[in-house]
Parts: C-alpha cells; sequence; structure tokens
C-alpha cells in the first residue's frame, strides 16, 4: 500500500477542523440500552493506558483519499469531513468534505466496504473515495449504526442496525424502513455514540447512563448479540469522554471522540488496555465505521 505524506497544517485547512465544538446533544447516539439487561454475562475489569501515543500517527493526505487505496478500511468523521485510520501504521488522513447531503450523524460499512451515512433528514449511500453524497430515503436515522454479518438477522444478506429512541433497530437500505429488533432496552443505559460488528467476531456498543446525574458509565463499552440487542459483557468506563465513533480492525477497537481523539482498545478477557493514537489538535469526530469482514484477529 502507497502512502503519500502531508503537511498537517495544509490538512487542518482545508478542512480538519470541521464539525468542532458541536455539542454532545446533536452528536450523541440517542438509542437505549438493554431490555434483556445485562444480566450474569456482567463482568468487572480494568482499564490501562499504555504510553503517550502509538507508534506511527500523523496525517497522510491525498486528493479524493488516493493516498489510502485498497484495506484497511476503517473511517471516521466529523459533520462535513471524512478521515481514514490506518490501523496498521496509526496514520490518520483527509478523504474529502462530503457533498450532496447535511451534516452526518454516523457511518457504516458493510461487508465490501460499501459506506452509508445517517443524517437527521436522511439515509445515504457515499463514494468513499470523494465522499459524494446520494440519498437513498428521506428520514430520521439513527446516529449509532452498523452491518451486522449475513445470518445475524436475515439468512440470506448482511442488515444494517442502529440504536434510537430506547430500541435496537433494522434499517432497509433499499426501502429505508425501519423495524424493531428484540426487547426495548430499560436498564437505565442509552447509546453514546457507535455499535460496531464484525463476522466471525464481537460486536460492541458504547453507552452511557440514561440519566446524567448518575455516574455509573459516563462512557463504557459492552459486548452485544447482534441478534438482539442484549448486552453480554459490560467493562468499566472508558478514560475518553463523548466517544461518539467506534471502529474495529484486527481484533481491536478504535474510539473516535467528540473533541478528535482516537485510541485503540485491546480487550483481553476482562481486561481493556487503551493507547492513544496521535492526532493533530482542531478535529471532531461524530462518528466512525468499518467494514464487516474485517479481520477479527490480529494478523
Amino acid at each position: 500500500m502507497k502512502h503519500s505524506k502531508g503537511l498537517w497544517a495544509a490538512i487542518l485547512v482545508t478542512g480538519c477542523a470541521a464539525g468542532a465544538g458541536d455539542s454532545e446533544g446533536t452528536a450523541a447516539g440517542t438509542g437505549g440500552a438493554g431490555g434483556e439487561g445485562t444480566g450474569g454475562a456482567t463482568t468487572s475489569a480494568t482499564t490501562t493506558s499504555t504510553g503517550a501515543g502509538a507508534s506511527g500517527g500523523g496525517f497522510e493526505s491525498g486528493t479524493g483519499g488516493g493516498s489510502f487505496e485498497g484495506t484497511p478500511e476503517v473511517f471516521g468523521h466529523s459533520k462535513s469531513t471524512l478521515y481514514k485510520l490506518n490501523p496498521e501504521t496509526k496514520a490518520v488522513g483527509l478523504v474529502a468534505d462530503f457533498t450532496g447531503c447535511p451534516p452526518v450523524t454516523d457511518i457504516a460499512l458493510d461487508a465490501t466496504s460499501g459506506l452509508f451515512a445517517a443524517t437527521d433528514t436522511g439515509l445515504y449511500k457515499v463514494d468513499k473515495v470523494t465522499a459524494a453524497c446520494t440519498l437513498l430515503k428521506d428520514g430520521t436515522y439513527p446516529n449509532s449504526l452498523s452491518f451486522v454479518p449475513k445470518g445475524t438477522l436475515d439468512p440470506n444478506e448482511e442488515a444494517l442496525v442502529g440504536f434510537g429512541a430506547d430500541q435496537y433497530v433494522r434499517i432497509d437500505t433499499q426501502s429505508g424502513a425501519i423495524t424493531n429488533v428484540g426487547a426495548p432496552w430499560n436498564n437505565g443505559f442509552i447509546s453514546s455514540g457507535d455499535v460496531v460488528s464484525v463476522k466471525d467476531g464481537p460486536t460492541y456498543l458504547t453507552i452511557k447512563d440514561k440519566d446524567p446525574n448518575t455516574s455509573q458509565c459516563r462512557d463504557c463499552l459492552v459486548q452485544i448479540d447482534p441478534a438482539t440487542g442484549a448486552i453480554q459483557k459490560s467493562f468499566p468506563a472508558l478514560s475518553y469522554a463523548k466517544v461518539f465513533g467506534a471502529a474495529f480492525w484486527a481484533g481491536s477497537v478504535y474510539g473516535f471522540t467528540n473533541d478528535g481523539k482516537i485510541f485503540e482498545i485491546v480487550v483481553n478477557g476482562n481486561q481493556l488496555t487503551t493507547t492513544p493514537i496521535e492526532t493533530p489538535t482542531g478535529l471532531s469526530f461524530w462518528g466512525a465505521g468499518s467494514t464487516t469482514s474485517a479481520p477479527p484477529t490480529p494478523q
């Protein structure tokens, strides 16, 4: 894979700061967490932060994402700009500004890395090279989105899912129809930002307390059953706030925050190890996504 180095200042001028300063109420997920409850599967764990920054890091740029040919497929975005993370080198690059759609609240990628986006007014297909948006359906859609693998909700195809209005839902990418999946969540949590699923691997969701006056979980990672939305395993609070985006590659979860931080989470049993990834100042992430065909374990 070829990469061409770009200057940080040049990238910032061309749109890296888009979306900064927006409120959590706008960008955070509105979904709820688990009518199934955490039950006996809930376990405790500790979180360890390691190092001042991962190896590699920094911006890589190219016209229309040209410096990011092929895999790996991990994307993050602000309300108006699409970025790409190379989880192998930890480099972050500008793809392009979104065109043809209002502010993007979340993205999801299918097994072929087809990129879909939700806004406050519709569901879009997005060109992952140019970030051009094509409207699929007008409507209001959740902003915690992911595809789940074929055989999870449909024996013949992948399904786009999301968390919204205290309910885990499926979204038909052809008709735009939204249908409920599983029982409504009623255990005191809501989605705090994003869900991510991978074939032959886990499905993770970031959550927070539904009541803002409680402090059990401000931003936590849970593992869910992608067929029902039920929480299977809970982990302790993350050391980052407003984690609005989540992606997955080769056994690691990647978190993207509203204040422009990216970090890697390695899950080992009940233990989480978090490592920051170097990013310039001035960014803001409203969401993230990765293909469901991402490798489920380290390569």
